[in-house]
């Protein structure tokens, strides 16, 4: 069952791959347009729009707009991508700031530990 599922699964990716193609979209026009005489020489105004909406739109749209997505889906990635870079670099600089933090707040921690050793000793005199 696995190698039927990932057959079917190569197939759809090999048909999806060439129909999300302007090449495709190119080749349904021509496609379509075989039968545009047939539709004109009726010369009923129901069968060209027919045509038109079921032969030539579905036929060359559907290939365009599976470009347009995959355009739209690789600019989305690359918003993603450089959004994530750039929270990754955010991130960086504040683990660093937190670390001159913490190295500062020792440092006033040995200072405050000083001064008051400094003022028992005054205290003691």
């Amino acid at each position: 069952m696995s190698n039927l599922i990932q057959f079917n699964k190569k197939i759809a990716e090999k048909v999806t791959s060439f129909v999300s193609t302007m090449w495709c979209a190119y080749l349904f026009a021509a496609i379509a347009l075989i039968s545009l005489p047939a539709a004109i020489k009726t010369g009923d105004p129901i069968v060209i729009v027919a045509w038109v909406a079921q032969t030539f739109l579905q036929l060359v749209l559907l290939s365009i707009i599976m470009v347009g997505q995959d355009n739209a889906s690789k600019e989305m990635q690359k918003k993603i991508d450089e959004t994530h870079a750039a929270s990754l670099g955010e991130f960086e600089l504040a683990k660093q700031s937190r670390e001159i933090a913490d190295k500062e707040m020792a440092q006033l921690r040995e200072i405050t530990k000083e001064i008051h050793r400094v003022i028992r000793d005054i205290e003691k005199k």
